[in-house]
């Protein structure tokens, strides 16, 4: 089998509500960017890759970039078996692993079909049926966020991301975590987000004056050393994100204390092959894991969900349906949150099939 064609779509994903997080980041329309790989058997497979502004050192019109200088290492070659073609094209473009993640994920979902099993069988295995959910929280009034969490929790949500730092108050977020756990109960685990936006003296205030509750706090500051500084200063457990994004970096946040449960984003890593790698190394640690990407639609989603599947479940802490959180849906038959859980796609390979009358005409053809 051989690489035929490489077809690149960009597809503007709006979010059924202006989603606010910490120093000025936002997600409302994001461009996402849609990758097919044609072969000259006639299977294709499908890849995903949608960066959010201020987010990673990552935009969605530089993945055509990257895959043109790919090119000459892609077209003709072997698809099967993800990781021995991603490493020729480590060896050909260093780092621009979000726009690898992309292609990753599409030869992950050509193996799966050329082998007619789903990508989780491949990644060791399925682990569970289905698995949980956690519902991400915008940055609001405090009251408001506490209405959504109970919305969500009635709905069989268990785990609840609370955004903060979005006004540069910081009694302001100590209230977001207060009404958010007063609003779920006793029992679903809760944990604040400042997505790097605080410094160690605000981060630290916060954990401090909720540190009475049960809750968790993630990626408060820039910096590994600075969040250790803030676990230090409230005794709170801490969920890693930005800082985790290779080996070393998960090496790092695990010796300073920091790394409690860690964020393994497939576009951060460079897609399902570097994630699994990342996922393994937890395993060894003993971090907690969310398995997820940035933002995204169905592909993306369907290719975390397989990776979610072939995690022990006592070591996955959640995982995160990213494609019910925007419109359109590349695939309406994609699963679908039920109770909290999901269930990953079925079908060889990713099992999504994305509307070819939505995507339109392809923004760049490489053949």
């Amino acid at each position: 089998m051989k690489i035929t064609r490489l077809s690149l779509w960009h597809v503007p994903l709006t979010s059924h509500e202006a989603y606010y997080m910490s120093d000025g980041k936002t997600c409302d329309t994001v461009e996402t960017a849609v990758l097919r790989v044609d072969t000259d058997v006639g299977l294709v497979g499908w890849g995903e890759v949608c960066p959010i502004p201020h987010y990673l050192p990552a935009y969605a019109r530089g993945v055509g970039p990257a895959l043109t200088e790919l090119a000459p290492v892609l077209l003709g070659a072997d698809p099967i078996g993800a990781e021995a073609l991603m490493a020729k094209a480590d060896a050909f473009l260093q780092g621009h692993r979000y726009a690898k993640s992309a292609l990753d994920i599409a030869l992950w979902d050509l193996t799966g079909k050329a082998a007619g099993l789903p990508v989780h069988a491949l990644l060791g295995g399925r682990r569970a049926g289905d698995m949980p959910l956690y519902h991400s929280i915008t940055c609001i009034a405090p009251e408001d966020m506490a209405r959504i969490a109970k919305d969500a929790r009635a709905r069989g949500m268990a785990q609840f991301q609370v955004k903060l730092g979005a006004d540069g108050d910081w009694q302001a977020d100590v209230a977001r975590l207060r009404l958010v756990r007063e609003a779920v109960g006793a029992g679903p685990l809760v944990y604040g987000d400042w997505n790097c936006g605080a410094t160690s003296l605000d981060a630290s205030r916060v954990g401090r004056a909720v540190a009475d509750l049960d809750v968790m706090l993630e990626q408060p500051c820039a910096t590994i050393a600075d969040c250790a500084r803030v676990r230090d200063a409230t005794g709170l457990p801490m969920k890693m994100d930005e800082n985790a994004h290779d080996t070393a970096s998960l090496l790092e946040a695990h010796a300073a204390g920091v790394m409690d449960a860690v964020a393994l984003k497939l576009s951060k890593f460079g897609g399902l092959s570097a994630t699994r790698r990342a996922r393994d190394l937890c395993l060894h640690l003993g971090a907690k894991m969310c398995v997820e990407c940035t933002w995204g639609s169905d592909i993306v989603t369907g290719a975390l969900l397989h990776l979610a599947a072939a995690t022990d479940p006592a070591r996955l802490m959640n995982t995160c349906d990213l494609s019910s959180y925007v419109s359109p849906r590349l695939d309406p038959g994609a699963p679908e949150r039920l109770n909290g859980r999901i269930a990953p796609p079925e079908g060889p390979g990713l099992g999504i099939t994305p509307d070819l009358d939505l995507l339109g005409t392809p923004d760049l053809i490489l053949d």
